[in-house]
């Protein structure tokens, strides 16, 4: 997916995934690759418990801004990379971020480990008539562990209950089949093809009622 910027999403706190449950995952709208790496250049994996979804916050500026340093390569394997000028004006970005989602345009939700390590986002923005779109990228140390298709799910929910959304709207480039994946678990459906970044793509949509 091409996120707005940096939009990867009212402060309602902290929630859990219900009963603490995945069932598949990827980075991405598609952003990366799920179960890329492995083998000698793999970074070690984090394991267990399971993160807590929260809605970003002044405060997680700098846990963010290191989990998007250290994907940064890896998630520009999949989609454009962010540039530069991106990271060398992240609290300006960031503080664009708490404002959208304060005016109720855009909400911004991170995967945030114990101690507090951001190792993933998922996102709905573009927020208006009862629809948004989606777009999420899970750190390249916590992929395989089924927590995209867990957050997307939540989100899901969030997005029918908290802002009384009724459809959600995604893209997924054809060479990240894993997150097409994702999203047919959580109940998206194929509707379209596209050219996105230069590559075959699919649009999706998930009717929420």
């Amino acid at each position: 997916m091409k996120e707005r910027d940096e939009r990867d999403t009212p402060e309602v706190g902290a929630c859990s995934f219900i009963d603490r449950q995945a069932v598949g995952g990827k980075p991405a709208h598609t952003e990366s690759k799920e179960d890329r790496g492995t083998g000698a250049q793999a970074t070690p994996r984090l394991q267990l418990p399971m993160p807590d979804l929260q809605l970003v916050r002044l405060d997680h500026a700098p846990a963010l801004l290191a989990f998007e340093r250290e994907n940064r390569a890896y998630f520009a394997a999949v989609i454009p990379d962010r540039g530069d000028e991106f990271f060398a004006s992240f609290d300006t970005q960031h503080a664009q971020l708490l404002a959208q989602q304060a005016a109720g345009t855009d909400y911004f939700y991170l995967l945030v480990a114990e101690g507090g390590e951001v190792v993933g986002r998922v996102n709905l923005f573009k927020v208006a008539d009862g629809s948004a779109e989606l777009g999420y990228r899970i750190a390249q140390k916590a992929a395989g562990q089924e927590l995209a298709t867990a957050a997307v799910r939540k989100v899901c929910e969030l997005a029918a209950t908290e802002y009384g959304l009724t459809s959600l709207r995604t893209r997924v480039t054809l060479d990240n089949p894993a997150s097409g994946k994702v999203l047919e678990h959580n109940g998206f459906v194929a509707i379209g093809e596209l050219t996105l970044n230069g590559k075959p793509a699919r649009s999706y949509i998930c009717e929420l009622r």
